[in-house]
């Protein structure tokens, strides 16, 4: 997605290597919370947002470009677009680019994927639910792009289907 959108391949390597660290921080976060079946409480919710800045600390260690671009994901990943919903009020127009892309896949994968809360979502509505969050949730832009992807590969990359297992 990212050489989709005109990123060089080399810094699309080093966000794929960011997004596949962007939920680290939940390896500190209760397995009581993590495997909770149905709806977290307003406690439980605020210790699982924890998992943005305790992944930025677990990665603390990592020096250069490459270490502040996966701070920055694990940190701001679950922020939004328009920043209406976003964990630490940040918008994501207002932060390096890569961030919402990670921010697309993240949801596209978190909605594929069974969880001990939820079934997989089937693809057409993760779709739909993703093309109507364009210009709330994600970058309108993005979620063309992503979509465009996806049709034009006409079909659901394996390591999509292979989370929802």
């Amino acid at each position: 997605m990212a050489l989709d959108c005109g990123i060089n391949p080399q810094k699309a390597k080093q966000i794929r290597t960011a997004a596949a660290l962007h939920d680290i921080g939940k390896l500190k976060i209760p397995e009581s919370i993590l495997y909770k079946k149905g709806r977290l409480d307003s406690n439980e919710f605020e210790i699982i947002k924890t998992h943005t800045v305790l992944g930025a600390k677990l990665l603390s260690g990592i020096q250069g470009e490459i270490g502040d671009m996966v701070r920055t994901v694990c940190l701001y990943h679950h922020e939004w677009y328009d920043g209406s919903k976003s964990y630490w009020g940040k918008r994501t127009i207002d932060l390096p680019e890569y961030v919402p892309i990670v921010s697309v896949c993240d949801v596209f994968t978190a909605l594929m994927a069974k969880r001990s809360y939820k079934e997989p979502w089937p693809p057409d509505k993760v779709f739909e639910y993703i093309q109507h969050q364009a210009g709330t949730q994600f970058d309108p832009e993005l979620v063309k792009a992503f979509l465009s992807l996806l049709q034009f590969n006409n079909s659901i990359p394996a390591i999509f289907l292979e989370s929802t297992i």
